[in-house]
């Protein structure tokens, strides 16, 4: 059992790790690399991939900073307006081949695709550890999970199909075909690497798409391993392309407003998504945002205490924290929340802080300095309305970008941990009487991605799904992401769906065709 597992689950551990308060790791020597870390690093590319060829961009470049350290991994290539054109270019120009390419064609690529990544997960594994901080576990977890998108869509490549059949009054044949959409450009987040790049791309090229891949600037190594891997496993010049970029808006502006351009998917922020839906209306491309969540974790009166625990520590502290699925509002019922309070907390302060490459550890950095004193502001406005600090609540002291995993109780509800979207390791929790009162509170966001739901009544449960205002549920776990589960939100989380049956669909048109009848 991994040392993430062991936490969340409960298992005994050793004296040591379990002693109280959390435990921390010490620094690793300043620029100190393992030998296998420096071939690693040095294997990526740094520069952009246009058309099938590693090319540079301006010249400059961009430095890709280890947050458990502060020093730079590599540095890369920054891509400029005139680049972001010509993958767009090697986009179009590999759209009629790559839709012609027979779907088995497709599944088949894709399909070694997911082999080769299996082969090579521990590269992108420790890659991921190296350029975003998550514990070398997690890594691992989300090479599995990554990798099952590209499984998945491989399978529903030749799963594609229409209908046939005559009309209502009889006068012809109705024939309903799908075809890809077309160019796509896909913007993915920093928090999840190769998840977030293979869930968009594998259902794209699956449904016959090519596609402009803009991945986030804190981590953009693992994106650039990932297009090597598939130009490995016989994916044609420019079906995928990539840009690295620190003019985002620059960069995405002229290729959003090109009318070669005909769908737009974004992983982010809604304060950006809206922005870019704006200027997706203008060409009225087909759009799938997976925007910001606020999302609750009700803990009701009759629920096993010992699961809910185990499930706010997935739903929590996975990724430290830094997942739009990650729980942000905890509302407890006023007779298990000190109860609940305090067994948390004992598993908090059991948690191993340090570098995310170290096994030992369970908890890695945050993703940045910024990331560090924005957590810092929550957890002071939320001291200053009236919160009860149980156990973290500071930053670490020394190189590297690290804050304590925190518990708070009596969360007052302006609180700006109640309203906003976390993205860090905060528990608030807040107390409720009955089950009207914890819908409310859980309804009462302008945000709907996921909510969470402890309860042993099989009833209340049922209500809880009619009731909560999401796209998703966690009903008695802490974890539900899936690839073949549709992903996405409600309200101002988002649009379209990502992952299942549902996921391909976002890359096709549906083409209808009267045949009069003879």
């Amino acid at each position: 059992m991994s040392a993430v597992s062991a936490v969340i689950h409960g298992a005994e551990r050793s004296p040591a790790v379990r002693s109280t308060g959390v435990r921390s790791t010490g620094p690793r020597s300043k620029g100190a690399r393992s030998t296998g870390e420096v071939a690693l690093l040095a294997r990526v590319p740094d520069q952009l991939y246009i058309n099938g060829q590693w090319v540079n961009g301006t010249g400059e470049l961009i430095p890709v900073t280890d947050p458990a350290t502060g020093l730079i991994l590599k540095q890369i290539q920054n891509a400029s307006v005139d680049d972001g054109a010509r993958a767009l270019d090697a986009a179009v120009a590999a759209t009629d081949s790559w839709a012609a390419t027979p779907a088995r064609v497709r599944a088949e690529i894709l399909r070694r695709a997911f082999d080769l990544l299996q082969e090579r997960r521990d590269d992108f594994a420790t890659l991921m550890t190296l350029e975003m901080g998550k514990p070398i576990a997690e890594a691992n977890s989300e090479v599995t999970y990554g990798g099952e998108f590209l499984r998945w869509f491989s399978e529903e490549a030749v799963r594609i199909s229409g209908r046939y059949g005559a009309t209502p009054e009889g006068t012809g044949t109705m024939v309903v075909t799908q075809r890809p959409v077309g160019p796509c450009f896909l913007i993915t987040p920093w928090n999840f690497p190769l998840a977030m790049a293979t869930r968009k791309i594998a259902p794209a090229l699956a449904a016959g798409c090519t596609v402009v891949v803009k991945p986030a600037e804190l981590t953009p190594l693992t994106t650039l391993l990932f297009v090597q891997l598939l130009a490995d496993a016989g994916v044609p010049a420019g079906v995928v392309n990539v840009i690295t970029t620190t003019r985002s808006q620059a960069v995405s502006a002229p290729i959003i407003a090109d009318p070669r351009l005909r769908k737009l998917s974004f992983t982010g922020s809604t304060a950006v998504g809206r922005a870019l839906i704006a200027q997706a209306a203008q060409n009225v491309l087909r759009t799938s945002m997976e925007l910001g969540g606020n999302a609750p974790f009700i803990v009701f009166a009759d629920a096993d205490l010992g699961q809910a625990v185990n499930g706010a520590m997935l739903a929590k502290f996975r990724n430290t924290g830094q997942a739009c699925t990650a729980a942000n509002r905890f509302i407890v019922h006023a007779s298990i929340a000190e109860e609940f309070g305090r067994r948390l907390t004992e598993r908090v302060d059991a948690l191993v802080i340090g570098p995310g490459i170290d096994p030992a550890v369970d908890f890695g950095p945050l993703v940045n300095d910024a990331a560090v004193d924005n957590i810092d502001t929550l957890v002071q406005d939320a001291l200053s309305r009236g919160a009860t600090l149980l156990t973290g609540g500071t930053r670490r002291e020394g190189p590297g970008s690290f804050f304590a995993p925190t518990v708070l109780v009596n969360v007052s509800a302006d609180s700006r941990i109640v309203r906003e979207e976390i993205f860090g390791p905060i528990v608030g929790i807040r107390t409720f009487e009955t089950d009207e009162e914890a819908i409310e509170m859980a309804n009462g966001t302008e945000y709907g991605l996921i909510g969470y739901v402890f309860t042993t009544d099989i009833a209340r449960g049922h209500r809880m799904i009619d009731s909560i205002e999401t796209g998703m549920m966690g009903l008695n776990t802490g974890l539900v992401s899936n690839a073949a589960a549709p992903f996405g939100g409600v309200k101002q989380s988002g649009l379209g769906r990502e992952g299942g049956l549902e996921g391909i669909h976002e890359y096709l048109s549906t083409k209808y065709t009267l045949i009069p009848a003879i």
